[in-house]
Formats: structure tokens, C-alpha cells, sequence
């Protein structure tokens, strides 16, 4: 499965966590880098490894950059690098009340946004994670204005559903979600219910409502060494 090399990196600043750095070698930070208390000379084969790592973190924070229209940044499962767009900034696209979730492409029935901001809620209520969807056609996107309408910072999912380029699901996950969130769960939750001919032929709102109820049961899962191996 190969992701897609971004153009450049553009993720939004989010607060540290108090909570211990404890990290394993499959999970990366998806908002900041890594770095070793003590610097040593690297062989080789572990130059390699610490490169390919990037490369997927520089991936995974670009999804987001994507949906966010400051750059076409997103996880891929074909090679290249996507020419960047010019970034979009649309307060104005914003609803004038607070919700979880945004539909300025109108995906969803007003039926299905309640359910999944319900949803939403009960994940934030049980986990103490907060899931953040953005539905949207590029250009046509608040952008980097949901930033601070939804306070985005290190415990913060942002999922944005955007068809334009193929695959709808996109997604930027904090630096304190990536150390329980094993980082394929999001490419495999995106092959399964992303992919253009899953949306194509059950519509774009069966995408996004599956892909919130799949992030919903792994977040609710113990953390451990098979927690996410399943997309649901």
C-alpha cells in the first residue's frame, strides 16, 4: 500500500499533551516530528526506516492540509505528488451556531447529521477524543476557518469527505490520538469506505456515516498491539 508523497506539509499548530511520550514504533505524530533524546549516527537501514516514517507523517498531516483546500495533500494508494491548490479560507461557509458536524456539498440529511452528531458526542463522552466531520466539494470549503470554530488541538480527529479527487475519506488525527490509533487503521478505513466505487454506487453520505460509526468502534476499543486491526 503506498501513500503519496505531498508536495508540502501543512498541518494546523494544536496544543502539547501532558501525557506521557510513550511511543511505538508503528504509531507516528501526525501534527509534530519525533525526536530522540539523544542523537545518534544512523546505518543505513535505519535512515531508511526514519525516512519512510516521514514520508507516511507527512502524508497522514497532509490529508487534512487536502480537505482544508491550503493544499491537495492526501492519503493515496497510487504514487505521485498532486499539485498544490491555492489555499481557501471562507468564514463565511461556517454555521452560525457550534456543531460537530459541517455539510456545505449537502451529503447529509438533516436526519443523518443529528445521528451523527449524536454519535460524535457519545465518542467524545466516553473517550474523551473529539471527531470533527467536514463535508465539502473543492473550492467550495470554510477551510482553514474551522481551525478555531472547532478549538482543533492534539485530541482532535478532523474528518473531512471530499470526492473531488477519487477517494472521499481524508483525515488529520492529533499527536495524543496517534499514540492509541495505530496509523493503517486510516488507510484501510479510506480503502474500504472511501474508495470511488463504495460512494460511487451507496452515495457519498453512506461513506461518511459508515466511516464515523468504524472511527466510533475503534476508539472504544482497548489499547493494545491488535487494537483498530479491523475496519467495522
Amino acid at each position: 500500500m503506498n501513500y503519496l508523497l505531498p508536495c508540502s506539509s501543512q498541518t494546523f499548530p494544536t496544543t502539547t499533551s501532558s501525557r506521557p511520550a510513550i511511543l511505538k514504533q508503528t504509531l507516528i505524530s501526525a501534527s509534530f516530528p519525533v525526536s530522540s533524546p539523544q542523537r545518534q549516527t544512523k546505518s543505513p537501514k535505519s535512515f531508511f526506516t526514519d525516512f519512510r516514517s516521514k514520508s507516511l507523517n507527512w502524508a497522514l498531516s497532509g490529508a487534512l492540509a487536502f480537505g482544508l483546500s491550503l493544499a491537495i495533500e492526501k492519503l493515496s494508494f497510487g504514487a505521485g505528488c498532486v499539485e498544490a491548490k491555492v489555499g481557501v479560507n471562507k468564514p463565511e461557509l461556517l454555521p452560525k451556531e457550534f456543531t460537530t458536524v459541517i455539510d456545505v456539498a449537502g451529503f447529509l440529511s438533516d436526519g443523518q447529521e443529528n445521528r451523527l452528531a449524536q454519535e460524535i458526542a457519545g465518542i467524545e463522552n466516553d473517550t474523551g477524543f473529539k471527531l470533527r466531520v467536514l463535508a465539502q466539494n473543492y473550492p467550495d470549503t470554510p477551510g482553514l476557518a474551522i481551525r478555531d470554530f472547532w478549538q482543533v488541538d492534539d485530541r482532535t480527529i478532523v474528518f473531512v469527505a471530499d470526492p473531488t479527487f477519487g477517494n472521499i475519506l481524508n483525515f488529520n488525527v492529533g499527536a495524543t490520538v496517534d499514540l492509541d490509533i495505530p496509523r493503517s487503521f486510516w488507510s484501510r478505513l479510506a480503502g474500504k469506505y472511501g474508495n470511488i466505487f463504495y460512494w460511487k454506487e451507496k452515495g457519498e453520505d453512506a461513506s461518511i456515516e459508515a466511516a464515523v460509526m468504524a472511527i466510533s468502534s475503534c476508539l472504544r476499543e482497548p489499547v493494545g498491539p491488535s487494537n483498530c486491526s479491523e475496519v467495522k
